[in-house]
């Protein structure tokens, strides 16, 4: 039966980045080459080296929202709530300075429909309904114009939890990629967060064509994996944009023999929905396709991706594209030469 616990790994936690790497392309890059089964160290400003003319580079151009919001409830007692998407329309109609979100809760008591919070001065929620999960459903009302505009002012971006210090201004610029462009992530895509301008110039100067999608990352995405056997677990669905310009030329490549390259793995979660007797089809909606080992790729020929939290879905997806012993030799590599993990952290190139 598959097992989740095979796929687990020692790591000290003093290799768990906490700041980013000073410049962005300088980090570390541990390329896996499948065939041969080989492992090189390289850094992040060479990839352009490690990739052909005519390969296409798919990026997801995702923009984190500052989600985190800390407040207080009317009997005075802390909360932290995260949302998890987007504030939308209310009931009656989308005003500018109102708008429901569903949104992960943290508090000393449970949340009951009805209560009250205020994010300070400018800013209050009332829980709507309560969801498995610590799940609610908040009305968001501003009281200073613009809800999304009051949301950036009061929210913090959301880190993981691994990364334990306390939140800079410089985060809510390193915590998003040079390309972020389409505003709903709570989670940045961290295999894009190590591309530079002149990383990107380099590539389309050898001929390496850069082509966008958005996928929304959830904390779905994180979700530990609750069920010994893997096969069971639901991945929450996440939304994606993948524009017919971007289809064609990554079909138009497919069909030229030119070979597809993921930067992360919600990218390739993206192209692997979207294929279709044969092409990638584009489209918008919602996308919760899991991928473990035993799937078959139809899409994706090269991965670029951050080195993940043990027993995940995201360590999963890896393995199940580079093989399982691979990619534990690749990260028991990574340990003992002390790249630095997660979202801060190093990454992989493989081929």
């Amino acid at each position: 039966m598959p097992s989740i616990h095979d796929y687990d790994y020692h790591l000290p936690e003093a290799l768990i980045a906490q700041e980013p790497c000073r410049e962005r392309d300088q980090a570390r890059l541990l390329v896996l080459q499948r065939q041969g089964r080989t492992l090189t160290h390289s850094h992040f400003y060479q990839l352009p080296q490690w990739l052909e003319p005519g390969e296409v580079l798919v990026i997801n151009d995702t923009r984190v929202f500052p989600a985190r919001l800390r407040g207080q409830k009317a009997s005075g007692g802390r909360v932290e709530v995260l949302l998890v998407e987007l504030p939308g329309p209310v009931a009656g109609g989308q005003t500018a300075g109102q708008g429901t979100a569903r949104a992960l809760w943290r508090a000393a008591k449970p949340p009951r429909p009805g209560q009250q919070v205020r994010f300070g001065p400018s800013l209050k929620a009332e829980i709507l309904s309560v969801e498995p999960g610590g799940v609610v459903v908040l009305h968001l009302e501003s009281q200073e114009g613009d809800l999304l505009e009051v949301l950036a002012q009061r929210g913090e971006v959301p880190l993981p939890p691994y990364i334990r210090r306390p939140l800079t201004a410089a985060d809510r610029q390193r915590y998003q990629t040079i390309f972020a462009n389409r505003l709903g992530a709570v989670a940045a895509p961290t295999a894009g967060l190590h591309f530079t301008p002149r990383v990107l110039e380099a590539l389309t100067s050898k001929g390496v064509r850069v082509v966008p999608l958005t996928l929304h990352v959830g904390p779905g995405t994180f979700q530990p994996v609750r069920h010994d056997d893997y096969t069971q677990h639901r991945l929450a669905p996440e939304y994606f944009i993948l524009s017919p310009e971007s289809a064609a030329a990554i079909n138009a490549a497919r069909a030229a023999g030119r070979r597809i390259v993921a930067v992360g793995t919600t990218c390739v979660r993206v192209l692997e929905w979207q294929y279709r007797q044969g092409s990638v089809r584009p489209g918008a909606g919602w996308c919760d396709l899991f991928i473990h080992p035993g799937h078959r790729f139809q899409v994706v020929d090269r991965l670029i991706t951050n080195f993940h939290l043990p027993k995940t879905t995201l360590l999963l997806l890896v393995s199940a594209f580079a093989g399982r012993e691979f990619v534990l030799q690749a990260y028991a590599t990574a340990v003992a030469q002390q790249y630095r993990f997660y979202s801060y952290g190093d990454c992989m190139l493989i081929l």
